[in-house]
């Protein structure tokens, strides 16, 4: 059986998520609930181009956000 993730020649979306993680859709599985289509249909190798431009910082909003509210804290002190 193909794995409908690694197939070159399909289509895929990229998907992002609430917490700003992206990930590699193929366009013939339903998008799942919580993400959105940032970019596609398109290539494989061009949505994987696309991850790697647009998801420089790998750590969840949510834990930018803790990081950057202990250090303006720490700052305060």
């Amino acid at each position: 059986m193909a794995n409908s993730f690694e197939n070159s020649g399909s289509r895929y979306f990229v998907l992002i998520n609430d917490e700003g993680q992206h990930s590699l859709w193929p366009e013939n599985i339903p998008v799942p609930a919580g993400w959105t289509v940032a970019h596609g249909p398109d290539g494989r190798e061009e949505c994987l181009e696309s991850i790697t431009a647009n998801w420089v910082d790998m750590r969840p909003h949510g834990l930018v956000l803790q990081m950057e509210a202990a250090a303006e804290s720490g700052a305060n002190h």
